[in-house]
């Protein structure tokens, strides 16, 4: 359970707003993986180099565990900071450099411009496998529709979550340009800080020179995530290149857009898969209905009609809602929240922020965009029984940006999302089943995927079992620095303020306590 005061003073030093990667872990999250027995790696060989034009979203587990509450808590904090501005770091040795996380794979997608999308079992983190450099060194980078900038570990970084992934430096290509800019990420009780380097970065066959950071130093919170770095997928151009900009100036698009669909992990066979350039109709039913992007500032941010439960409309709309693949639940204002969990029958909160449910509540949430309904089953916005036999849900009011909602995997993994540059819009379509390719290889599960509104439950559990019952894989100073300006009105990197860091208490280091891990991205210019 969650100490109501902690939360609120946390929730008092967000001070500004970015758009970058977002941890939160909700205490039953924290809970439930402190239960889990790890298991031993599975094998990460025998990816195939990508075909066409297209690149691999993988979703890796995080390696420490955590209460799926604090796991939401961890999503939070990553958003707020992410979202808006709120360390030491522990050094190790390198002896043991390499991502050594358990994935859950998807099965290659031998299709031009489209490419599988994995996960870690828990629908908690999606990325992807990219190349980058003369020798093609693979990292896993966190899609992120709500950051402009992206990075990875450098080579000299000694801290220990960079022990415990994949590097990158001078001797993994022979034609790594470093720069004198230096880049710094706050991540709640640490930072993510180095210097920005220039050299090819090659997604399926595409490849072309883009500017990233390195990272020589990292936030603990890294040791929790598969991933090696971000990539930022937003239209806003962030501390370095856009990506986005730079894969259309490529000229291998014949639109400027990008698909995602995120598959749950209860489903069975992951068919997740990102798509560039155009729409797959094999992966959506009926009409993409598109709202227009709302945001002057390059974000994924579109105006939300209503959320509803069992046909009780909350009256919660008429503002805007981030879209963002790096984020794992839902957030939205604590007023709006409360109003609604007021149509959920039995739903109390003794804050707030964090709402408990009961646990044989059934009914799907009904999400609204420009008139049309899309339904989350209850499976993904109800956590499983806790120790205490209560069930929370999985939205959370907690204001990440100012006066809007954040949508994250909890509501994307439920349609076809299609994200138009071109356009300044973001389409939504109602997800078909889907099947294995024809051929395809690599999966580690053999059950056939289900439609947008399975029965099994979110994060690969039974909300109406106990934690105890379950089994599941756990998740995971320049003169020139870049970071947030203060403005809490909207997520944005810019160049006018400082960082401010939170605490961190949700990965178990206080009992009975839950932290929110904000997230600030802070770039040098």
């Amino acid at each position: 359970m969650m100490r109501p005061i902690l939360p609120l003073l946390q929730l008092a030093l967000w001070t500004s707003i970015v758009s970058a990667f977002f941890p939160y872990t909700p205490a039953w999250l924290e809970e439930q993986n402190a239960r889990v027995v790890p298991q031993d790696r599975r094998a990460i060989e025998g990816l195939q180099d990508d075909q066409g034009f297209s690149i691999p979203i993988e979703q890796l587990p995080r390696r420490t565990l955590a209460s799926p509450q604090d796991r939401a808590m961890l999503d939070a904090s990553r958003l707020s900071n992410k979202y808006q501005e709120g360390g030491n770091v522990v050094s190790s040795d390198l002896s043991k450099r390499g991502n050594s996380f358990n994935i859950m794979k998807a099965p290659d997608i031998n299709k031009a411009l489209s490419a599988a999308i994995d996960q870690d079992g828990t629908d908690y983190a999606y990325f992807t496998q990219v190349q980058l450099g003369s020798k093609g060194k693979k990292f896993f980078m966190l899609i992120d529709t709500g950051a402009g900038s992206s990075w990875v570990m450098g080579s000299t970084c000694t801290d220990k979550a960079c022990t415990m992934h994949d590097t990158f430096g001078p001797a993994d290509s022979d034609t790594l340009e470093s720069l004198t800019k230096d880049f710094a990420v706050s991540y709640g009780s640490g930072t993510v800080r180095g210097k920005m380097a220039t050299d090819t970065i090659a997604l399926a066959g595409v490849s072309f020179k883009y500017t990233l950071g390195l990272a020589s130093k990292t936030s603990q919170e890294f040791t929790s995530f598969a991933f090696d770095g971000i990539l930022g997928m937003s239209m806003n151009k962030g501390t370095n290149d856009n990506f986005f900009n730079k894969l259309a100036q490529a000229g291998k698009l014949d639109k400027n857009i990008f698909c995602v669909t995120l598959n749950r992990a209860s489903d069975g066979v992951n068919n997740g898969e990102i798509r560039f350039g155009s729409t797959d109709s094999k992966k959506f039913t009926g009409d993409i209905s598109y709202t227009p992007v709302e945001s002057s500032d390059g974000d994924w941010s579109i105006k939300l009609d209503d959320v509803a439960y069992d046909g009780n409309k909350a009256q919660v709309g008429g503002v805007l809602s981030y879209i963002d693949t790096g984020t794992s639940f839902i957030f939205g204002p604590p007023d709006m929240v409360k109003k609604l969990h007021s149509v959920i029958p039995g739903a109390e909160s003794s804050n707030e922020q964090t709402y408990h449910v009961p646990c044989d509540s059934n009914k799907s949430l009904t999400f609204t965009f420009s008139g049309v309904d899309y339904q989350v089953p209850a499976k993904d916005w109800i956590s499983p029984k806790n120790v205490a036999g209560k069930c929370t849900s999985n939205i959370y009011g907690h204001e990440v940006a100012k006066g809007a909602w954040l949508l994250g995997d909890t509501f994307l993994k439920n349609v076809y999302t299609v994200f138009d540059r071109d356009e300044k819009r973001v389409g939504f379509a109602n997800l078909a089943t889907s099947e294995p390719e024809s051929g395809a290889t690599g999966s580690t599960v053999s059950r056939p995927t289900r439609t947008a509104n399975p029965e099994s439950p979110t994060m690969g559990v039974d909300p109406h079992l106990d934690n105890s019952q379950q089994s599941a894989e756990p998740s995971a100073g320049s003169d020139n620095v870049e970071s947030p300006n203060g403005d809490v009105s909207r997520p944005k990197e810019t160049s006018k303020s400082s960082a401010r860091g939170m605490t961190t208490i949700c990965k178990g280091n206080v009992a009975a306590t839950v932290s929110l891990v904000a997230v600030v991205f802070a770039l040098v210019v």
